[in-house]
């Protein structure tokens, strides 16, 4: 992912728009931190132990009312009994998101929709007041905007699907280890009330016009979404 530039001078926004602003960004900054360095962890962890990832042993788990079936190779916690109530669920799932279809590790985190907010809607609400003027090159048919510093955002790069109505969105920051790929962090709604947050390598950005269609397989595999009707 090319550097960011150097941050210009920024204009000085209401008193109102900026607490708010800043309050959301806080709350972000600190679940996407956590998470990046979960995510640097697990990769590590997955791809230590690939044959995990075909474990045909299942387990259960509820979360918002529904019973979600679940790899047991694919379970980042696994100290709940089977067919526990779950206030997250926590998945590593190898994807062949990587550039030219290779398997590379995607975090999954399912929560109650109520305690996330989608990364489309992040795109108006909050980071269109953080973009900086400039505008980076990258994956084809993403626009990339650097975020300003401030609330939390130095170094960190929104890219966005600019002619959707529902668009791509990701936020990218700098791995906690050196010599990392830069970790991405999306957030989608789901029916039903659940929110998947999706932590990956900058470079599954090259495979974003197929990402929805891979995890939507993976989520109505699991049973967290309804799985498409045959015709």
């Amino acid at each position: 992912m090319p550097p960011s530039l150097a941050t210009p001078e920024r204009r000085t926004e209401p008193h109102s728009v900026g607490f708010t602003l800043a309050a959301i960004g806080l709350g972000i900054t600190m679940t996407g931190l956590g998470l990046a360095y979960a995510f640097t962890t697990i990769r590590t962890a997955w791809l230590a132990d690939v044959t995990a990832q075909a474990d045909a042993t299942t387990v259960s788990r509820t979360l918002v009312g529904r019973r979600l079936t679940i790899p047991a190779g694919w379970l980042r916690d696994t100290s709940l009994a089977s067919g526990a109530f779950a206030s997250r669920i926590e998945l590593a799932i190898g994807l062949p998101l990587d550039r030219g279809g290779a398997v590379t590790p995607v975090a999954v985190t399912l929560l109650p929709l109520s305690q996330a907010r989608p990364s489309a809607s992040l795109l108006d609400g909050v980071y269109l007041h953080q973009f900086m003027p400039n505008e980076l090159s990258g994956p084809p048919g993403l626009v990339g905007k650097p975020l300003y510093g401030s609330g939390g955002y130095e170094n960190e790069t929104v890219w966005y699907d600019a002619l959707s109505p529902n668009p791509f969105v990701a936020k990218c920051a700098p791995a906690p280890v050196a010599g990392r790929p830069a970790q991405c962090l999306r957030t989608v709604a789901l029916p039903g009330g659940i929110a998947a947050v999706y932590g990956f390598d900058s470079v599954v950005l090259y495979s974003w016009r197929k990402f929805d269609m891979v995890m939507g397989n993976v989520l109505a595999r699991i049973g967290a979404i309804d799985a498409p009707a045959k015709s």
